[in-house]
């Protein structure tokens, strides 16, 4: 489980920046004050349920000031929306969690009834919620997670929408990373077009599905930004579910799959035969490179 980083030292330097007392913060959280001190003594650290009410109170985003490098799974998400365990039964409308914690464990996938609720209570798409399962089962089932993230889901669509294409990219684009922010993303559109074409808020709109559309010249700038040919954010849902196919094996490759992946083959509506071709070469050069990466 990739839990988020808590650094005591930046705590104490956001609170002091903030201008606001350990008691004050211990209060606002409804927690003892010596609680606040332990933490940034190194004495203790706060459960990671704590970490979105602290970092709200101390006026900081929660992937700025507590990052976490890795994609989540159930817990992680749980943890995020700042909900304990045990309450999550009133969250899904059980007697006990033991559905969630079920999940969590891997022990046993989560009923499809529950899935609503949970994403709705978590502040996801019903989408990201059932990778993190997915994440989850991996874990703790031996199965290799990246190998996991590798294959599709069954019935697994490709991203239409510019939100979802920009979602899938930074999911599988970074893997052991640190994705890019807004902020990064909007300079490098603008940097590409030669002039401020977009801000930080507006990458933020088009991440988060408030805006559904941008200029070209902007969709050019993504394009240019992620490495990828400018097509994959047209609207032809063909070239879409080719990019994405060839975007999967490369995040794949990025992680010494692309030997099992390639095993797998991809359907009928998979890559072209001439791009497959390609990477299936990449693959070979990749073995040729480090023979145990596809082990």
């Amino acid at each position: 489980m990739p839990a988020r980083r808590f650094d005591r030292e930046r705590v104490r330097s956001v609170r002091r920046a903030a201008e606001k007392t350990q008691a004050e913060v211990a209060e606002a959280l409804g927690v003892a004050g010596t609680t606040v001190v332990g933490w940034e003594s190194g004495a203790a650290e706060p459960d990671q349920e704590k970490l979105p009410q602290l970092a709200q109170v101390l006026g900081r985003d929660l992937d700025d000031i507590f990052p976490r490098f890795g994609r989540p799974d159930l817990t992680d998400l749980r943890c995020d929306a700042g909900l304990y365990r045990y309450e999550t039964a009133a969250v899904i409308g059980t007697k006990s969690d033991g559905p969630v914690a079920g999940a969590e464990k891997g022990e046993r996938k989560l009923k499809e009834r529950y899935i609503p609720a949970l994403a709705q209570a978590y502040g996801v798409t019903e989408d990201e919620l059932t990778r993190a399962q997915d994440r989850s089962m991996a874990r703790t089932q031996g199965q290799d997670e990246d190998e996991a993230e590798a294959a599709p889901a069954a019935g697994e669509e490709p991203p239409r929408t510019l939100t979802e294409k920009i979602a899938f990219l930074l999911d599988r684009s970074y893997p052991g990373q640190q994705p890019p922010g807004d902020a990064e993303i909007a300079d490098g559109v603008n940097a590409h077009a030669g002039s401020q074409v977009v801000t930080a808020k507006g990458i933020e709109e088009l991440r988060t599905g408030t805006e559904e559309d941008a200029p070209l010249i902007v969709r050019q700038g993504l394009a240019n930004f992620f490495g990828v040919t400018p097509l994959y954010f047209e609207p032809s849902e063909a070239v879409v579910r080719q990019v994405y196919e060839g975007l999967r094996l490369m995040s794949a490759a990025n992680k010494g799959k692309v030997g099992r992946v390639r095993g797998r083959g991809l359907g009928a509506e998979g890559l072209p035969p001439g791009v497959l071709s390609i990477l299936n070469d990449l693959a070979d050069e990749l073995d040729k490179a480090d023979p145990d990466s596809n082990g």
